[in-house]
């Protein structure tokens, strides 16, 4: 009799040799047992059942968990289609969906035909509470949540990332089901154990854009299972999407800004040149901020950096169109993004706008978030927070005031604005200045077809 054992994120077989078992796992003659990642879980139990081993699973931790909405769900097509590419795919794969395409109801769809304890992982405390709420909703199921100072572990648990790479060996066992929300963070290094340290054999990662610059997400299907199935914000505009529209705002600098930009920026590039330091290679910015403090000169390119991103990120024609945006859409309701909370707290000041960052309270968050919704704060500034996961669905102007590069963070962007409401019709405004540090960002970011069209 083969006994299967779970080792802190090991699969054990003791003293039960098997030639067969080679293929997943890996024969230890000094201990006498096989061992394997937790992941390979599903595999070894589908060899040992194919092959008529029999075998008592000491391994798994938990039972079937038969649930049912407790109101019929109507899915739309694209859901429909996204959970049987799930299950044809046996329950293991990824799906990329815009953001309000319906995630969350795919995942309520997916554990109720998985009929296993599930473990749901969140990047964010909102999203925490967020997925507790409708999880909440759909099942009689009590709902627990780790993270944020509560740790309630059900059978189906909301999670946050960090929590769950705390008790990921403590979890590894317990759930059938591993969903990871948001799961392009899962390749970072702390995260990965998550998956790869759980015995789950159904798998659900859910995200909007899958691709990472470093080639993250090979990795997030090698954990979570194949890309399975994808919709794109053009292919549902209109009929499960806001109708939207994409404006460009250039703008250019003051002379006093410009004559500051350019001589900051000069010698942040001269910096640069002497150093060989080339952005385009792997490890370029590790390589530049190292280098920055090892010398004065260094220090003061640093500091010519940031000073040159300021002023191109939060320049005073960039104010003046911002509060143009503002008069213009002044009847609806408004999210402005930005970079960095030094600036985001400058315009705060000057414009006397409510903000949210990741400094922000819980409690107080909540309130301006209720405000929001609630028509009483029509405008709301945040830096970063606000880029995933948060729900606004009042919001239907957003303007991108600064930015990084990154493809996925301009979609998130774009994808808080998008959730459908009768009559809505959503803007992106992308406030630019005409200065190398933003244009050549803006174009970077801009490579998805999201934005073939408008400015």
């Amino acid at each position: 009799m083969v006994e299967l054992h779970y080792d802190y994120g090991t699969l054990v077989i003791p003293d039960a040799r098997e030639e067969g078992l080679a293929a997943f796992m890996t024969w230890d003659d000094r201990t006498r047992v096989y061992r394997a990642p937790a992941e390979r879980y599903r595999d070894v139990v589908m060899y040992l059942h194919t092959n008529k081993i029999p075998f008592t699973d000491h391994a798994r931790k938990f039972e079937r968990l038969p649930l049912a909405p407790k109101t019929a769900i109507e899915p739309f097509p694209h859901q429909k289609r996204a959970l049987a590419a799930w299950a044809a795919a046996g329950g293991r794969g990824i799906v990329e969906l815009p953001t309000g395409a319906g995630k969350t109801v795919l995942a309520v769809l997916a554990i109720a035909h998985a009929e296993r304890p599930t473990l749901v992982v969140v990047p964010t405390i909102e999203l925490l509470l967020q997925w507790q709420r409708v999880l909440s909703e759909h099942f009689d199921e009590p709902v627990g949540i780790i993270g944020g100072g509560s740790n309630d572990r059900k059978r189906i648990t909301v999670i946050t990332y960090d929590s769950a790479a705390l008790q990921a060996d403590f979890l590894g066992n317990q759930f059938g089901l591993l969903v990871c929300d948001e799961c392009h963070h899962l390749p970072a290094p702390g995260y990965r154990f998550i998956a790869a340290g759980s015995i789950a054999p159904y798998r659900l990662g859910l995200t909007a854009t899958l691709q990472r610059p470093d080639g993250g997400e090979r990795l997030c299907e090698e954990l979570l299972g194949p890309s399975c199935y994808a919709e794109t914000i053009d292919a549902l505009e209109g009929r499960y999407l806001a109708p939207y529209d994409v404006e460009r705002v250039d703008v250019e600098l003051t002379p006093e800004e410009q004559a500051t930009y350019e001589a900051e920026r000069q010698i942040y590039l001269s910096f640069l040149r002497s150093q060989a330091i080339d952005f385009d290679q792997q490890g370029g910015w590790a390589q530049f901020v190292m280098r920055c403090h090892r010398s004065e000169e260094g220090r003061r390119a640093f500091r010519a950096y940031r000073t040159q991103r300021q002023i191109a990120f939060a320049s005073e024609s960039k104010l003046e169109a911002l509060w143009r945006v503002i008069l213009k859409h002044r009847d609806e309701r408004i999210l402005v993004f930005t970079h960095e909370n030094e600036i985001v707290y400058r315009l705060s000041h000057q414009l006397l706008l409510p903000v949210i960052t990741h400094h922000t309270k819980v409690p107080e968050r909540k309130r301006l978030l209720a405000g929001f919704a609630a028509g009483e704060l029509p405008v709301l500034l945040t830096s970063n927070v606000l880029n995933e996961g948060v729900d606004v669905p009042d919001a239907n102007v957003g303007v991108v005031l600064s930015g990084t590069g990154s493809v996925r963070e301009h979609v998130q962007r774009l994808g808080r604005i998008l959730r459908k409401r009768p009559g809505k019709r959503a803007v992106l405004y992308e406030i630019c200045a005409n200065v190398w540090a933003e244009s050549g960002v803006s174009e970077r970011r801009r490579q998805h077809r999201a934005y073939e069209r408008g400015g």
